[in-house]
Order: structure tokens, then C-alpha cells, then sequence
């Protein structure tokens, strides 16, 4: 899955592939919002990243099959 995630005053957002499951990964995000703690999330090449629960503006979570690439015919 996909996770894009912006960061309050940052121009850019994160965005991350993940394996994780989308429902503990929103439970996670919003745990962090409502306590402002960091939290952890692990992409699907073992990369970690810690994001500032307190400066998180959105997060989107994408579960969706990936795009394909070719011609139809």
C-alpha cells in the first residue's frame, strides 16, 4: 500500500510502500495526532521512519492495486 503523509510547514509530504496492514497504520497515525507523541512506520524495504505526531497535517493511505504499465489491445 501506498502512504502519503504531510508534515505541517513542509512544502513536500512522505510518501512510503508499505506492507503493513491500512487499518493499524491510520490507528497508529491517529494515536499520534491526538497525543502529539512520533510514531514509527517500517516501508517495504525495511527503510524506518519517524514522523512528529504533533507536526502530522494529513495522511493518506492508498489500497489500491498498483498502476499498470502497457498497452490495452
Amino acid at each position: 500500500m501506498e502512504i502519503r503523509i504531510g508534515i505541517q510547514h513542509s512544502p513536500r509530504e512522505l510518501v512510503i510502500e508499505s506492507d503493513e496492514n491500512a487499518e493499524a497504520v491510520l490507528e497508529r497515525l491517529g494515536a499520534a495526532v491526538a497525543d502529539g507523541s512520533p510514531v514509527t512506520l517500517v516501508d517495504d524495504k525495511g527503510k524506518k521512519v519517524l514522523i512528529p505526531g504533533a507536526k502530522l497535517a494529513y495522511a493518506e493511505v492508498s489500497t489500491e492495486e498498483p498502476r499498470r504499465v502497457g498497452f490495452l489491445g
